[in-house]
This record gives structure tokens, C-alpha cells and sequence, in this order.
């Protein structure tokens, strides 16, 4: 079966690229609310595609956007039932200037499909849709049962989405998650990300006055909140970049011998993240390599700053208040909130004396996510991945936050798999943000092959 439904795909490559280029054409922004219709109108267009090539399904409304779920069920109740994962809500494509073609307009060049939305995550989700279509049109049927999630909120952090996992625990039941919104490693290097960091994001208010004052009257008289906020940020971390945040590590769970070996193969280290940021050199907690650094250890991070006068020219001003933004990229066994009561109380204890402190939770924190690598459902798909790029796949960390992984792991109770199919330089949220051809075509192969070793 798996044959078969490989050469259809094969066979009817520019249809199922005619099919994302539809898709990809829809401005499906979240953020935005003048695409709000367009955002229903992608839930809309991918619910009849689903119907078209023999699934159930249906727009399900939420609190905001809504949700397409699907469905097909194996004549065998003892089959295997699959749950896909994806966003069908794309990034804002500002600014328009920076774009070579038009965000919406998908046009393919050095064999890539450029278009919003085409690596995040539609081109990725729709290799899913195109392997089970590939399934029933060639065979008649899947080797498996197979459900699609495919939510509008994604991009906009997911408020539904977890309420919606909750409630629906029963329909979404299954024995494995599958979720490709990542990247393989090079074009015929897969990867299987085991892990993700969990996210605690809050804003900080420094307060040492009731209205901003004149710097030649009071300044050297009364405290300045933008000194006093840096001083407190300061001691946050040592000068070798270890968060001194007492508590901060108890919980962090070590790497064993075949984690790191296996890390190790991931091709990162200084010169590379050097090369991709434009940094002068890397900086960061003694002991680990990058990739280390990037998936199995925590941060904290100060993402933004402000306080004062910043316009042009200038204004001798005293400010009232300053503030920061911060967050912190937590592995898993880190409590979010735990770790939110340690940092808050170790700036308050930096606090000099004239300031006071308000802090503002942003994001409910998030746990970070750990898979088994062995179970069997992992290792199905790490056959199919080596079946369709030519190499075994390599297992590592994640450095971002996908939450939605946390909520299916704690609700379902069944493996996920993260295999992504695109490729790091995708422009993912960026101008010319694009897709390769050959990724589209080998996602959609990879998948049929998961389906079969099912």
C-alpha cells in the first residue's frame, strides 16, 4: 500500500503543489484583526479539501479562531489511530518592502515555493493531508486511523487550544501525535526533536518617583529608576552568563553519556552561531556546547528595556518608572511557577533602597516537554525518515516553546513525534519565508512511510 500511495504522489506532484499554492494564497493573519474573515476562510477551504479526498470533517469554534478537525477510521478497531498536529494561522507578512514577490502570492524560485505561511506551517501540515490522500486514492484505504488538529491561533500563543485539547480529550484520543513543524537539519538530514523548553514570559516595573522629575534639580537627591532597574538586572547572572537566581538549577535535569554523544552530532558549535547571528563571540553557561546550551539548558533573558526620554534630541529628564521584559526558557522537570516565585524574589532582594517593584505575569508559564525516544512509535517514525532522506535521523532538544506538545502529552498520555520537514533556512517570520520543493515532495513520502511502520 505504502508503494502505491508513493507513486500517486509521485504522479500527481503539480496537483498537490497546485493544492498548497491555493492554500498558501489565503492570509490566514491571526494577530490581525482586518484578516479575521481570511483566517476563517483557510479554516473553511481546508475543511472541504479534507472532505474532497474522503475525510469527516468540520470547522469546530472556539473562543477565537476556530479549529479543523478530521477523521477517517480503519474498518479494524485495533488499528492504530494517528493524531496530526498543525496551524493553518500564518505571521503577519510586514514589512511588505522586504519581500521579493508578493506574501500571497506563492511563486517558485531555485526550487522553493516563496510564500507566508508555506514552511509555517501549512506546506508542512498539508504533506499529512497529501499522504492520506495519496492512501485512499491509490488503495482505498489507510493502514491506520488518522485525525487532524489543525488549529488558528498558533501564531498568536494559543489561548483556545489548550481548553479545547481538554474538553475534547475523548475524540482526540489516540495511540501516537505526529506534529512536523520544525526543520530537518539539511536537505537529506533528518532530525527527531525528543525535547522542548517550556516558557515563563513577565514584565518588570521600577518605580522610585510619582511623575518623571528635572534631572538639574533632582538628580543625586532621588533615586533613578532606570540605574536602579539595570543594577537589579545585573545580578541576575554572573559575568560568565550562569543565572545566580538561587534555586534557579535545582530541578534541571542532566544529560546522561548517550544524550550528549548524541547531541554531539548535531553540526552547531561557535563558529556556525557566529556566522548565522553576526555575534562577535559566543557567550554562555560554562561546561555545555551549543547545542546543549540551546535545548537541554535554561535561560533568562531580558527581551526588552525602556525607560525615559528616547526621542531625538535631547531632554534632561529624571524618569519615574522603568521597565523590562523577561523571559526564561525552561527544560523540562522546571516548575514555571516556581521559578517565576525565585526570580521575583531575587530582584527584590537586589532592589536598592527608594525603588519599588510590580511585576506583570504575560504568559501563564508553560512546562518544558520530554519524549521517550525509544518507545515504538518514536522509532517508526525514525525508519520512515531514514527510508525517505537516506540517513538515520538525529535526536535532539529544542530550544523554542511549541505548548501545545505539553497539553497533548498531559491530556492523551501518548508519544508525540516531531518530525519537521523544513529547513533552518526557511525565513520562518520573515520576509521571503519559503519552502523547498523537494521538502514538500519528501514530507509527504516520509509520511506515508510513518503510516506504514505504524
Amino acid at each position: 500500500m505504502s508503494e502505491q500511495a508513493i507513486d500517486f504522489a509521485r504522479s500527481n506532484h503539480k496537483r498537490f503543489l497546485g493544492d498548497l499554492f491555493d492554500y498558501l494564497a489565503i492570509p490566514s493573519v491571526s494577530a490581525q484583526p482586518e484578516h479575521a474573515d481570511d483566517v476563517r476562510h483557510a479554516a473553511n477551504w481546508l475543511c472541504r479539501h479534507m472532505q474532497s479526498i474522503g475525510l469527516t470533517a468540520s470547522v469546530m469554534e472556539t473562543g477565537g479562531h476556530p479549529i479543523v478537525y478530521a477523521e477517517w477510521r480503519h474498518p479494524d478497531p485495533a488499528a492504530p489511530t494517528v493524531l496530526v498536529y498543525g496551524h493553518y494561522d500564518v505571521q503577519p507578512a510586514d514589512p511588505f518592502e522586504l519581500w521579493h514577490s508578493s506574501p500571497f502570492a506563492p511563486v517558485i524560485r531555485d526550487g522553493a515555493i516563496f510564500a507566508r505561511g508555506s514552511s509555517d506551517n501549512k506546506g508542512q501540515h498539508m504533506a499529512h493531508v497529501k499522504a492520506v490522500e495519496a492512501y485512499l486514492q491509490s488503495a482505498g484505504s489507510l493502514p491506520v486511523s488518522i485525525k487532524f488538529l489543525i488549529e488558528g491561533e498558533e501564531e498568536i500563543g494559543g489561548p483556545n487550544i489548550g481548553a479545547f485539547v481538554s474538553a475534547n480529550g475523548t475524540m482526540l484520543a489516540c495511540d501516537v501525535v505526529m506534529i512536523s513543524d520544525s526543520a530537518l537539519l539539511s536537505p537529506d538530514q533528518p532530525t527527531l526533536l525528543y525535547g522542548l523548553r517550556g516558557l515563563l514570559y513577565f514584565e518588570v516595573e521600577a518605580r522610585c518617583a510619582a511623575h518623571d522629575l528635572h534631572s538639574g534639580t533632582y538628580g543625586g537627591n532621588v533615586q533613578n529608576p532606570a540605574m536602579a532597574l539595570a543594577q537589579i538586572l545585573a545580578k541576575l547572572k554572573n559575568e560568565h552568563g550562569v543565572i545566580s537566581v538561587p534555586g534557579f538549577y535545582d530541578d534541571v535535569r542532566p544529560l546522561d553519556a548517550e544524550e550528549r554523544a548524541e547531541i554531539a552530532r548535531i553540526p552547531l558549535n561557535d563558529t556556525s552561531i557566529c556566522d548565522e547571528t553576526g555575534a562577535q563571540t559566543v557567550f554562555g553557561e560554562p561546561g555545555f556546547n551549543v547545542p546543549e546550551r540551546m535545548g537541554a539548558r535554561p535561560t533568562l533573558e531580558v527581551n526588552g528595556l525602556w525607560s525615559g526620554y528616547t526621542g531625538s534630541g535631547a531632554k534632561t529628564v529624571l524618569p519615574a518608572v522603568a521597565h523590562a521584559k523577561i523571559s526564561c526558557r525552561l527544560v523540562p522537570n522546571q516548575n514555571p511557577t516556581a521559578i517565576y516565585d525565585a526570580v521575583v524574589q531575587a530582584m527584590q532582594q537586589a532592589a536598592p533602597i527608594g525603588v519599588t517593584l510590580a511585576f506583570t505575569l504575560l504568559q501563564n508559564g508553560t512546562r518544558g516537554t520530554l519524549i521517550d525516544r525509544q518507545a515504538p512509535q518514536v522509532q517508526a517514525a525514525a525508519r520512515a525518515a531514514q527510508a525517505t532522506y537516506g540517513n538515520p535521523p538525529i535526536y535532539t532538544l529544542e530550544g523554542g516553546s511549541i505548548p501545545i506538545v505539553n497539553d497533548l502529552q498531559e491530556v492523551l498520555g501518548k508519544p508525540i513525534v516531531l518530525l519537521g520537514y523544513g529547513l533552518p533556512g526557511d525565513n520562518l517570520h520573515a520576509p521571503d519565508e519559503h519552502f523547498a520543493i523537494a521538502c514538500y515532495e519528501k514530507g509527504i513520502e516520509a509520511s506515508i512511510r510513518f503510516l506504514a511502520e505504524l
